[in-house]
């Protein structure tokens, strides 16, 4: 497999997501420098985690994030547990994903039930009792 080393030299060329990993994972465990797999991104992962960040900067379609999401799961199937580096990025960028699908779904929930509730008490003022009464209407 193909990878991309994470050396000093190269610092300066990555994203500063993938500078953080790898400095954390030098910190918490410097014996990493030892072994090339732990100072390697796979092409594979930094593609991946390329494509999530520009897909997330251009606000590309819940289906088109979740699709991601599906490669990022085959990937972390795919490449080897001990290759810290990779599986870190992996999880880092699915984690992005969902955070963003998250914050999509509870802003677009948020903006219904705001429109909702304007619309019900707007259009039947004897509701208003039962809308405050009930949170689950809300």
């Amino acid at each position: 497999m193909t990878t991309v080393d994470t050396f000093p030299m190269f610092i300066q060329l990555l994203d500063d997501d993938i500078v953080s990993l790898t400095t954390l994972t030098l910190i918490v465990n410097p014996e990493c420098r030892d072994h090339a797999n732990n100072v390697c991104v796979s092409q594979l992962t930094l593609s991946l985690y390329l494509m999530t960040q520009c897909q997330l900067k251009l606000r590309h379609s819940v289906t088109s994030l979740t699709q991601t999401l599906s490669y990022i799961r085959v990937a972390q199937r795919r490449i080897p547990v001990d290759w810290t580096l990779d599986q870190l990025t992996l999880k880092l960028s699915a984690r992005v994903v969902l955070r963003h699908v998250n914050k999509l779904y509870n802003s677009k929930c948020t903006l219904h039930r705001t429109y909702t509730r304007c619309c019900m008490l707007s259009a039947w003022p004897m509701l208003m009792i039962n809308v405050y009464t009930f949170p689950m209407f809300i």
